[in-house]
Parts: structure tokens; sequence; C-alpha cells
């Protein structure tokens, strides 16, 4: 599954959620120098250690009213969906052996 792909609405991020069993959405914004050195970082271990699991890229910014819907009001934030339900909330410091850690288990279940 090559890279995020771009939420431009809550249509399409509805899709998303209820056609896959799982999905990791990563909100950030265009300012944020942190966000923009994580995204890489995640994509990398999500299509090495979970390439089943579908990635969005949400743009507070732009998106504000899916921010609101989901609590994000920090940046970067990564919300991970399994069966429709948030199973992992990572908010603005974390690592990306801790995120893999918290996938590992649910991941393994579903896929």
């Amino acid at each position: 599954m090559p890279g995020m792909i771009d939420i431009v609405s809550e249509d399409q991020l509805e899709a998303l959620l209820n056609d896959n069993p799982g999905a990791l959405l990563y909100f950030s914004g265009p300012e944020c120098n942190v966000c923009k050195v994580l995204r890489p970082k995640i994509e990398a271990m999500i299509e090495e250690t979970y390439p089943q699991l579908p990635m969005a890229y949400v743009d507070c910014d732009a998106q504000r009213e899916i921010a609101g819907q989901h609590r994000v009001f920090t940046i970067p934030t990564v919300l991970v969906f399994f069966d429709g339900r948030e199973f992992v909330r990572k908010v603005r410091t974390f690592g990306i052996g801790e995120l893999s850690r918290e996938i590992e288990r649910p991941y393994g279940m579903l896929y």
C-alpha cells in the first residue's frame, strides 16, 4: 500500500474507515516541522511492518471539522482504528517503536 492518501472530505474518511479492517490517520499541518520529520518515519514503519494497514493524512488547517470531530487539538496526532474503533492515540511526542508495539497485536488479529 503506497504512502498516505490525503483526506479532503468527511465522506472520504468515513469510507476509508468503513471499507478497511484498520487504518492509520496522521493529523498534521503544513507549518509543523516535527510533523514533516515524523511522517516519513511512520510511513516507512507501516510499509515495512504493517503493509496492509492503509494510511491517511489529514491537514488540520484545511480540515478543521474533521480534526475537531476526532478531538485532535495538537499536532502531530496519530490515530489508529481497527474495526471502526479508535485503538491507538499518539499525540505530539512519541516514538516509532512505541507506536509499532501498540499496533502489533490488533493488526495481527485482523490481518
